[in-house]
């Protein structure tokens, strides 16, 4: 599993997986066919196919960063509901568990990800969980959670879907309500890895460009001034929390933020 500071989009496909996809072929993981036929695929498909074997790849959210979220968000609450945003596997749903007294919703598209996660999920625990099929972009959903999370998701929506999104998980809270992520420092130009995510979103536009259907996945469309306006404009007050975990970088920034955007 990948541990640098730096994830923030994608699937749980942490940026750092990049560099590290080669854990991605175990004996448990998928195949080398198994990933290109999922790329091939429409997003709901892809993940549809990869449910079964996803928590044997690094695009699981790691649990360094879950763990951190869970540290930041405690002194925030008591939470009675909570929402998991693109909740795939269930990493996120199950790390909202201790955080709230009532109930926990994870909602995805991708029904084979919601199988696996109700597979591995243990309903003796308390709260009970809930799984919903339903498109982040059209959440079926109204005043009903005090705190909404997202790991890893924000890669698989384009710059003029975000407001849609945002309006979305704004009326799903209740007022007063949390709708938090966390999102990673923009890496350095003429960095390796600047130009690694560089070149895997140039590909990705020539993927879609000539194939159909589109595998929208894109590392460097989720920049976090364009982030916070749109929540802003969504009805969201922004506060942006270090998380020390991860250390800073040179110039004393933070390595990774947890974006704590609060309903009035």
């Amino acid at each position: 599993m990948l541990n640098r500071p730096f994830w923030s989009t994608g699937r749980g496909a942490g940026i750092g997986a990049l560099a590290t996809l080669g854990s991605v072929f175990t004996s448990q993981g998928p195949t080398f066919r198994e990933l290109t036929v999922q790329a091939l695929s429409s997003i709901e498909r892809g993940y549809d196919l990869l449910a079964p074997k996803f928590d044997h790849t690094p695009f699981r959210t790691p649990d360094r960063f879950l763990d951190a979220v869970a540290g930041a968000l405690d002194p925030l609450g008591p939470f009675d509901a909570g929402l998991d945003v693109c909740c795939g596997t269930g990493a996120g749903t199950r790390m909202l568990r201790p955080l709230c007294r009532e109930r926990v919703t994870g909602v995805d598209f991708s029904a084979g990800m919601l199988a696996a996660a109700r597979e591995a999920s243990d309903d003796g625990e308390t709260p009970a969980v809930e799984w919903a099929r339903a498109d982040a972009r059209a959440l079926p959903f109204r005043r009903e959670f005090d705190l909404a999370v997202s790991f890893g998701a924000f890669g698989h929506f384009l710059p003029a879907e975000r407001p849609v999104l945002f309006a979305g998980v704004h009326r799903a809270l209740r007022p007063g309500g949390l709708f938090a992520f966390p999102i990673g420092a923009p890496q350095p130009i003429g960095s390796r890895l600047y130009w690694t995510l560089l070149g895997f979103d140039a590909v990705m536009r020539v993927r879609n460009a000539l194939w159909r259907p589109r595998f929208v996945m894109y590392y460097r469309t989720f920049p976090l001034s364009g982030v916070r306006d749109d929540l802003v404009r969504a009805g969201f007050t922004v506060r942006l929390q270090p998380l020390e975990e991860f250390g800073r970088r040179s110039d004393g920034s933070p390595n990774c933020r947890l974006v704590v955007a609060r309903k009035a």
